[in-house]
């Protein structure tokens, strides 16, 4: 088979395992070849959905160490006020380990969301066919959602800017459906989702440009519209087309 030898070094490229110009010789290859892309990304979902599934419900080594700890301490055969408090600081430990295991979900959860994107962002620019509309004009690419999704949403002029539209493709977080843009700035290609703002998928709040499974990622809401800016462009990059979207949705 003439993939054989990029398939037999999948799991170390997934894993960042090889050196850096066989890594670079990779990435080449799978965004050219469209069944080794897919089997990059199939195995890709397996592993993170064996690490999300295996971390799910598991207690952080500090709340284990308090727990064990005044377990070990509490007292045998003094009852009244000793017993009491001893019971209370239980109790308190018992609800902060709750909220501290809540937080560790969420935190979880919203781990998958990315990965979930990042998911999406892999296939759609290894894809033979990455957009359905295709095109740089801004009036064309608008349009076309109209009916597809259901809201409006307004995209920058790229007029005297290093980035470029590329055209869009209508996707699916969940179940709820949104628009999936692809902008390229360079050698790199940006993708910007938009969904409600009432997803139910959590994405986190208002921040900084972050690192997101190995990916760059910046999230806001506005006009009830939830937007992810997410690709390997440098954090610049991404900051420099979100305050582009963000003057396009205020005018």
């Amino acid at each position: 088979m003439a993939c054989e030898q990029w398939q037999s070094q999948l799991d170390a490229y997934l894993d960042g395992e090889l050196p850096a110009d066989a890594m670079r010789s990779l990435d080449a290859h799978y965004r050219t070849c469209p069944s080794c892309s897919a089997d990059a990304l199939a195995r890709l979902q397996f592993k993170r959905s064996l690490k999300f599934a295996g971390n799910r419900y598991t207690a952080t080594p500090d709340f284990r160490s308090k727990i064990r700890t005044k377990v070990a301490a509490r007292p045998r055969r003094t009852w009244g006020m000793g017993w009491t408090l001893a019971t209370a600081t239980l109790a308190l430990l018992f609800a902060a380990g709750a909220i501290t295991l809540y937080m560790g979900r969420q935190s979880l959860q919203r781990q998958h969301t990315y990965s979930e994107l990042a998911d999406l962002h892999v296939a759609t620019i290894g894809s033979a066919n990455p957009v359905d509309v295709v095109s740089s004009d801004r009036h064309t690419v608008k349009p076309w959602f109209q009916g597809k999704i259901p809201f409006t949403f307004n995209l920058p002029e790229l007029q005297n800017t290093d980035f470029t539209l590329l055209g869009g493709r209508v996707t699916y977080l969940g179940q709820t459906p949104g628009a999936h843009l692809i902008y390229q700035i360079r050698k790199h290609q940006i993708s910007v989702f938009i969904f409600p703002a009432d997803i139910p998928a959590p994405l986190g709040s208002d921040s900084g440009v972050r690192q997101q499974q190995t990916f760059n990622a910046k999230t806001w809401t506005g006009d009830g519209l939830r937007y992810v800016v997410f690709g390997d462009a440098s954090p610049a990059d991404i900051q420099n087309l979100t305050n582009l979207l963000k003057s396009a949705a205020h005018p």
